[in-house]
């Protein structure tokens, strides 16, 4: 069953939908948000599992996309300019994929329509076992992950999610994502799904694997119309690698 998400907003004008990826929040996403918002009404969703939505399975790509049309629903939202990266972007693409009506414009920002393997089980897993207790510290937590997450950028990333203090607790579903992980890696058509014909940007880091030449077929098949764009000196996080470039060309697809 969809749910409405947390919704970040900010600024006034059309409609932009920012979609975090995984293990991140809308808050991830605050430097394009502030940057959009001077010309348009930005929102950004917490998707579910993830930042201040609420929990629950299942966690495929149909789900998602069916808690976002739900949430602009929810805001009086008809036809909105669509953007999502990694988890996010794969939810975009379902969305336009099912209900093509809602969305104006997407960019898929570094991932594409086809399956990855990644070790984030392993990380779900090291999160898992970290004892939550209320003498929990950022510091003990951060070496309990260190075994497992050898990335110290990843490490902080991941430990954004921790809320310490007297209720330690972690803000993602960890349990709703790891029995979800199969999904989430996956990709698979939705059911009956027409390609998406409107405009659409794919967005990628050229320091990135994520959207190689396997990508090219799945891309023009199910969006024909799409154009492709590498951000330079950029790896999957391109928004935090390089905010600028990432914002100026969302903003001169978008027309703003």
């Amino acid at each position: 069953m969809s749910m409405i998400l947390n919704a970040t907003q900010m600024g006034e004008g059309e409609p932009l939908v920012l979609l975090h990826g995984l293990f991140g929040a809308a808050r991830n996403l605050g430097v394009l948000s502030r940057g959009l918002s001077g010309k348009a009404r930005v929102i950004a969703l917490d998707l579910r599992n993830h930042g201040e939505s609420p929990h629950g399975l299942p966690m495929d790509f149909v789900t998602m996309a069916a808690d976002v049309a739900e949430t602009l629903a929810y805001l009086g939202l008809e036809r909105v300019k669509l953007a999502g990266h990694s988890l996010g972007g794969k939810t975009a693409m379902a969305l336009a994929l099912t209900r093509p009506e809602l969305v104006e414009k997407l960019v898929v920002m570094d991932i594409a329509p086809i399956a990855y393997d990644h070790d984030y089980d392993d990380y779900v897993a090291a999160m898992l076992a970290i004892e939550l207790h209320p003498g929990l510290t950022r510091a003990v937590a951060e070496q309990a992950l260190a075994q497992t997450v050898k990335a110290a950028p990843m490490r902080a990333f991941l430990l954004n999610n921790l809320v310490l203090g007297a209720n330690p607790h972690w803000r993602v579903g960890l349990k709703e994502i790891q029995a979800a992980m199969p999904d989430m890696l996956n990709w698979v058509d939705p059911p009956g799904c027409q390609p998406f014909t409107a405009p659409a940007l794919f967005l990628s880091g050229a320091l990135s694997d994520y959207v190689g030449a396997e990508a090219d077929e799945p891309i023009r098949r199910l969006f024909p119309n799409a154009m492709r764009q590498r951000i330079e000196g950029a790896a999957h996080w391109l928004h935090a690698d390089k905010p600028a470039e990432v914002l100026a060309s969302l903003q001169e697809f978008f027309g703003l």
